[in-house]
Parts: C-alpha cells; structure tokens; sequence
C-alpha cells in the first residue's frame, strides 16, 4: 500500500516523469537509498579515498583562433544530472537536454525511454574554449558519472542511459580517445571504461519541461536523492571552476 500511495502521490507532483516515478518507489519498496553511482570513482581509486583528476598535459590543444563559442555533447545517463552539473562551470554559456545518437526522427521522451529509437539522453554544452578547453570539459565528464556502467547509470537502466562522447570535430575524437586510454592505462576505476566515442550526427532537444529540470524541481524526491548529492560531488572537485 506504501509504494502505491507513493506511485500516486509521485506521479501527481513529477510532472509526468517515468524515470523519477520508477526510481524513487523502487528504492522505497527494496529498502534503502543506494548512492553508489557518484561515489563509485572514489572507491575504485588505489590507496585511498581521493579523487582522480588526470592531468591534461599531452592530449591536443585545440587551436581556438577566433572562435568565440564551441560544442560539446556528452551522454553520461540522467540529462537532468548532466545538465544540472555543467552549468555549474565557468566558460559554459548554455546546456540543452535533448536526444541524440539514434535513427528516429524527432523522438519524444516517451519513444526514447523505451530504448528503441537508438538514441541516447544528452546534453548540448555550448562553452567559450577561451575560459573552459575541451579537456578540462572531459575531465568534467568523466568525474560526472560512472563510465564504467554499460547502458545504465545506478537504476536508471537501458541504452538511452549510455556513457558516450559525440564528437564534433577530429580534435575532439583525439581527445576523448587519448583520455579513455590513460584512465584505462593508470587503472581510474575498478573496471574499465565502457563510454562509445562516436560522431556527432543530429541533436533534438528534449521537450521543454526537461530544460533547467533540477533548477526548477529540486525539491522533487528524483532531485533530492539522486542530483543534489551528485552535483555536491561535483562541485567539490570542480570548486576552482564554477561560476
């Protein structure tokens, strides 16, 4: 009776969200709240509790010329999380939610959680590479989430949530490439990474309520148990980078 009190009261008050839904009443019915998914990188970190922060020497550097804006699109499960953590950092002047890396035209969210359009959740992060390089918004990414995790991010499970790279440009392929295989090579995490590097194609925004998600519904249990201590975390390790 519990969970479905819950199921109601949830699906009233989360503007119709199915992932929040599922994943507040399930935690609720199996008992406990598990928080894993950001705290996952420190654990597997050999010889201590501390966070792994690769330096950048020695991946390209972008010749940024005149260019006054760049993109990013990273895929790392929940975009409500993503979005929320990268407008945080100094240099990023917008983040779009949206759906990318599938074959559909036009996706709904409803078509995308069902894992057969092929697409991925996503963020756009459109940043000025004069204040934030790409580097350092791989370095984000991969302290963001849980790269090992194939096609899933703690409960939020199926290939929609899949850590990938969507590159825009050579450069940026490089980049990501040479990153994985020192994260690998230097044994960042237990497992090895699992993110797909592959080209940017077509990115769909996401339906409006999905914009600015945490910022506008942060007190919504999804919110409060799963962004809030993620983008805690994140911004401890990113305290020199924020706005």
């Amino acid at each position: 009776m519990k969970s479905i009190i819950l199921t109601m009261f949830y699906m009233l008050s989360a503007f119709g969200s199915v992932r929040a839904e599922e994943s507040f009443v399930y935690n609720i019915v199996k008992g406990g709240f598990d928080r894993l998914t950001y705290t996952n990188k420190v654990k597997a970190v050999k010889g201590a509790n501390k966070i792994v922060r690769l330096s950048l020497n020695n991946l390209p550097i972008p010749n940024i010329g005149k260019i006054k804006t760049d993109t990013a699109t990273f895929a790392a499960g929940c975009f409500w999380c993503v979005e929320a953590q990268f407008s945080q950092l100094k240099g990023v002047t917008k983040v779009s939610s949206g759906y990318t890396g599938g074959k559909a035209v036009n996706p709904s969210y409803e078509k995308v959680c069902t894992g057969a359009t092929g697409h991925a959740e996503a963020c756009n992060i459109i940043y000025d590479p004069s204040v934030i390089s790409y580097n350092e918004l791989l370095e984000a990414f991969f302290e963001a989430h849980d790269p090992t995790q194939l096609n899933r991010q703690g409960y939020d499970v199926g290939t929609q949530y899949r850590s990938a790279i969507f590159y825009h440009n050579a450069m940026q392929k490089e980049a990501a490439e040479l990153y994985i295989k020192r994260l690998n090579s230097e044994k960042a995490f237990a497992q090895p990474v699992v993110t797909a590097i592959d080209p940017f194609t077509k990115f769909y925004v996401a339906e409006n309520y999905h914009q600015e998600y945490f910022a506008l519904h942060g007190s919504e249990p999804y919110c409060k148990r799963v962004i809030a201590p993620k983008l805690d975390h994140f911004k401890n390790v990113f305290k020199d980078k924020l706005k």
